[in-house]
Protein backbone atom coordinates (compact mmCIF):
# COMPACT_ATOMS: atom_id res chain seq x y z
CA UNK A 1 0.00 0.00 0.00
CA UNK A 2 1.51 3.19 -1.18
CA UNK A 3 1.81 5.62 2.00
CA UNK A 4 1.01 9.59 1.40
CA UNK A 5 2.24 12.71 4.22
CA UNK A 6 -0.60 15.56 3.82
CA UNK A 7 1.21 18.79 5.56
CA UNK A 8 -1.27 20.91 5.32
CA UNK A 9 -2.66 23.41 8.16
CA UNK A 10 -6.38 23.84 7.10
CA UNK A 11 -8.50 21.38 8.97
CA UNK A 12 -11.21 20.96 6.57
CA UNK A 13 -8.36 20.78 3.39
CA UNK A 14 -6.26 18.30 5.47
CA UNK A 15 -9.30 15.77 6.67
CA UNK A 16 -11.01 15.84 3.04
CA UNK A 17 -8.22 14.74 1.30
CA UNK A 18 -7.52 12.02 4.08
CA UNK A 19 -11.07 10.51 3.75
CA UNK A 20 -10.34 10.40 -0.40
CA UNK A 21 -7.32 9.40 -0.26
CA UNK A 22 -7.96 6.49 2.22
CA UNK A 23 -11.07 5.85 -0.15
CA UNK A 24 -8.66 5.54 -2.62
CA UNK A 25 -6.55 2.75 -1.00
CA UNK A 26 -3.71 4.85 0.26
CA UNK A 27 -1.85 4.73 3.56
CA UNK A 28 -2.09 7.98 4.99
CA UNK A 29 -0.59 10.07 7.32
CA UNK A 30 -0.77 13.87 8.29
CA UNK A 31 0.96 16.98 9.48
CA UNK A 32 -0.21 20.30 10.49
CA UNK A 33 2.39 22.37 10.47
CA UNK A 34 5.79 22.52 8.67
CA UNK A 35 8.02 21.88 11.34
CA UNK A 36 5.97 18.70 12.28
CA UNK A 37 6.11 17.55 8.70
CA UNK A 38 9.95 18.07 8.20
CA UNK A 39 10.21 15.97 11.30
CA UNK A 40 8.05 13.41 9.90
CA UNK A 41 10.03 13.00 6.36
CA UNK A 42 12.91 12.25 7.95
CA UNK A 43 12.30 10.59 10.16
CA UNK A 44 9.45 8.05 7.79
CA UNK A 45 9.76 6.87 4.10
CA UNK A 46 6.67 7.75 1.87
CA UNK A 47 5.45 7.53 -1.61
CA UNK A 48 4.32 10.99 -1.88
CA UNK A 49 3.76 14.06 -0.46
CA UNK A 50 1.58 16.66 -0.26
CA UNK A 51 2.80 19.89 0.80
CA UNK A 52 0.93 23.34 1.12
CA UNK A 53 2.92 26.07 0.43
CA UNK A 54 2.00 28.84 3.03
CA UNK A 55 2.30 26.18 6.57
CA UNK A 56 2.68 28.01 9.84
CA UNK A 57 6.64 27.83 11.59
CA UNK A 58 8.35 26.66 8.13
CA UNK A 59 6.61 26.77 4.42
CA UNK A 60 5.98 24.37 2.26
CA UNK A 61 9.08 25.91 0.39
CA UNK A 62 11.32 25.58 2.91
CA UNK A 63 10.42 22.15 3.54
CA UNK A 64 11.04 21.41 -0.13
CA UNK A 65 14.14 22.74 -0.40
CA UNK A 66 15.61 20.96 2.87
CA UNK A 67 14.84 17.84 1.76
CA UNK A 68 16.05 18.25 -1.42
CA UNK A 69 19.39 19.16 0.25
CA UNK A 70 19.04 16.11 2.32
CA UNK A 71 19.00 13.63 -0.91
CA UNK A 72 14.92 12.69 0.00
CA UNK A 73 13.71 12.43 -3.88
CA UNK A 74 10.32 11.49 -2.57
CA UNK A 75 8.08 13.18 -5.03
CA UNK A 76 5.97 16.33 -3.96
CA UNK A 77 3.18 17.97 -5.05
CA UNK A 78 2.70 21.40 -3.83
CA UNK A 79 -0.64 22.69 -2.89
CA UNK A 80 -1.36 26.52 -2.03
CA UNK A 81 -4.22 29.67 -2.67
CA UNK A 82 -1.17 31.37 -4.58
CA UNK A 83 -1.76 31.34 -8.38
CA UNK A 84 1.16 33.74 -9.60
CA UNK A 85 3.69 31.89 -12.00
CA UNK A 86 6.45 33.41 -10.14
CA UNK A 87 5.60 31.36 -7.57
CA UNK A 88 4.76 28.25 -9.30
CA UNK A 89 8.40 28.67 -10.77
CA UNK A 90 9.96 29.03 -7.48
CA UNK A 91 8.38 26.15 -6.12
CA UNK A 92 9.57 23.45 -9.31
CA UNK A 93 13.11 24.95 -8.69
CA UNK A 94 13.15 24.05 -5.82
CA UNK A 95 12.90 20.60 -6.30
CA UNK A 96 8.74 19.97 -6.44
CA UNK A 97 7.27 17.60 -8.67
CA UNK A 98 4.43 19.31 -9.08
CA UNK A 99 1.99 22.32 -8.20
CA UNK A 100 -1.76 22.35 -7.29
CA UNK A 101 -3.36 25.69 -6.77
CA UNK A 102 -6.36 26.05 -4.66
CA UNK A 103 -9.05 25.07 -4.86
CA UNK A 104 -8.35 22.30 -7.18
CA UNK A 105 -10.27 19.11 -8.40
CA UNK A 106 -9.81 15.99 -6.49
CA UNK A 107 -10.22 14.16 -9.71
CA UNK A 108 -7.40 15.99 -11.45
CA UNK A 109 -5.31 15.77 -7.88
CA UNK A 110 -5.59 11.78 -7.49
CA UNK A 111 -4.82 11.40 -11.23
CA UNK A 112 -1.54 13.41 -10.42
CA UNK A 113 -0.95 11.68 -7.71
CA UNK A 114 -1.20 8.00 -9.65
CA UNK A 115 1.01 9.42 -12.41
CA UNK A 116 3.89 10.92 -9.32
CA UNK A 117 3.20 6.99 -7.56
CA UNK A 118 3.72 5.45 -11.31
CA UNK A 119 7.24 7.45 -12.03
CA UNK A 120 9.41 4.71 -9.53
CA UNK A 121 7.62 1.98 -11.55
CA UNK A 122 8.80 3.05 -14.77
CA UNK A 123 12.90 3.99 -13.62
CA UNK A 124 12.96 0.13 -12.11
CA UNK A 125 11.85 -1.57 -15.93
CA UNK A 126 15.56 0.02 -17.21
CA UNK A 127 18.44 -2.19 -16.37
CA UNK A 128 20.23 -1.95 -13.46
CA UNK A 129 23.63 -0.66 -15.10
CA UNK A 130 26.17 2.13 -14.48
CA UNK A 131 26.26 4.97 -16.78
CA UNK A 132 29.21 7.50 -17.05
CA UNK A 133 27.92 11.13 -17.88
CA UNK A 134 30.40 13.20 -17.14
CA UNK A 135 31.52 13.23 -13.69
CA UNK A 136 28.69 11.50 -12.57
CA UNK A 137 28.23 7.41 -12.63
CA UNK A 138 24.42 7.16 -12.09
CA UNK A 139 22.11 3.98 -12.49
CA UNK A 140 18.90 5.20 -13.15
CA UNK A 141 16.94 2.28 -12.10
CA UNK A 142 17.97 3.21 -8.60
CA UNK A 143 18.26 6.85 -8.51
CA UNK A 144 21.93 6.43 -7.25
CA UNK A 145 24.44 9.10 -8.23
CA UNK A 146 27.95 9.25 -7.53
CA UNK A 147 31.11 11.13 -8.38
CA UNK A 148 33.97 8.86 -7.84
CA UNK A 149 32.65 7.30 -4.74
CA UNK A 150 30.92 10.65 -3.26
CA UNK A 151 27.22 10.54 -3.45
CA UNK A 152 25.88 13.58 -5.36
CA UNK A 153 22.57 14.40 -4.68
CA UNK A 154 20.18 15.73 -7.63
CA UNK A 155 16.65 17.04 -7.56
CA UNK A 156 13.90 14.96 -8.60
CA UNK A 157 13.41 17.39 -11.51
CA UNK A 158 17.29 17.26 -12.32
CA UNK A 159 17.30 13.61 -12.21
CA UNK A 160 14.02 13.77 -14.68
CA UNK A 161 15.39 16.02 -16.92
CA UNK A 162 18.82 14.16 -17.12
CA UNK A 163 17.51 10.87 -17.81
CA UNK A 164 15.71 12.42 -20.60
CA UNK A 165 18.47 14.23 -22.10
CA UNK A 166 20.51 10.52 -21.70
CA UNK A 167 17.59 8.57 -23.50
CA UNK A 168 17.92 11.54 -26.74
CA UNK A 169 21.73 11.40 -26.52
CA UNK A 170 23.25 13.05 -29.56
CA UNK A 171 20.09 14.31 -30.81
CA UNK A 172 18.83 18.27 -30.01
CA UNK A 173 15.90 18.05 -27.32
CA UNK A 174 13.91 21.37 -27.78
CA UNK A 175 12.81 23.77 -23.88
CA UNK A 176 9.12 22.77 -25.17
CA UNK A 177 9.78 19.31 -25.35
CA UNK A 178 11.73 19.19 -21.85
CA UNK A 179 8.63 21.41 -20.44
CA UNK A 180 6.13 18.76 -21.97
CA UNK A 181 8.40 15.52 -21.79
CA UNK A 182 9.46 16.20 -17.84
CA UNK A 183 7.37 18.51 -16.63
CA UNK A 184 4.01 17.32 -18.09
CA UNK A 185 1.57 19.58 -20.24
CA UNK A 186 -0.27 20.62 -17.07
CA UNK A 187 2.61 22.20 -15.79
CA UNK A 188 2.12 26.53 -15.62
CA UNK A 189 6.33 27.12 -16.03
CA UNK A 190 8.57 28.68 -18.50
CA UNK A 191 11.67 27.62 -20.82
CA UNK A 192 13.46 29.91 -18.44
CA UNK A 193 12.94 27.35 -15.33
CA UNK A 194 14.72 24.92 -18.20
CA UNK A 195 18.03 27.01 -18.71
CA UNK A 196 18.03 27.08 -15.01
CA UNK A 197 17.79 23.72 -14.25
CA UNK A 198 20.84 23.01 -17.10
CA UNK A 199 23.01 25.83 -15.20
CA UNK A 200 22.43 23.75 -12.15
CA UNK A 201 23.23 20.02 -14.00
CA UNK A 202 25.99 21.49 -15.34
CA UNK A 203 27.63 22.61 -12.18
CA UNK A 204 27.19 18.65 -11.45
CA UNK A 205 28.24 16.96 -15.16
CA UNK A 206 30.52 19.16 -16.49
CA UNK A 207 34.30 19.71 -15.70
CA UNK A 208 34.47 23.17 -16.66
CA UNK A 209 30.30 24.37 -16.60
CA UNK A 210 31.41 27.56 -18.16
CA UNK A 211 32.51 25.42 -21.08
CA UNK A 212 30.42 22.47 -20.96
CA UNK A 213 30.95 19.63 -23.50
CA UNK A 214 28.80 17.59 -22.03
CA UNK A 215 25.75 19.14 -22.29
CA UNK A 216 25.76 21.68 -25.46
CA UNK A 217 22.95 24.49 -26.00
CA UNK A 218 21.94 24.68 -29.51
CA UNK A 219 20.99 28.58 -29.77
CA UNK A 220 17.65 28.91 -30.66
CA UNK A 221 16.31 25.41 -29.95
CA UNK A 222 17.14 23.59 -26.75
CA UNK A 223 20.33 21.11 -25.56
CA UNK A 224 21.99 18.11 -27.02
CA UNK A 225 23.66 15.75 -24.37
CA UNK A 226 27.06 14.47 -25.87
CA UNK A 227 28.02 10.85 -26.16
Amino acid sequence: MKKILIVEDEESMRLGLVDNLKFEGYEVDIAEDGKIGLEKIKKNVYDLILLDVMLPIISGFDVCRTIRREGINTPVILLTAKGEEIDKVLGLELGADDYVTKPFSLRELLARIKVHLRRGVSYAENASEIIKIGKLNINFSTFNVFENDKPIILSTKEFDMLRYLWEKKNITVARDELLEKVWGQNIYTTTRTIDNFIVKLRQKVEENAKEPKIIITVHGIGYRLIN
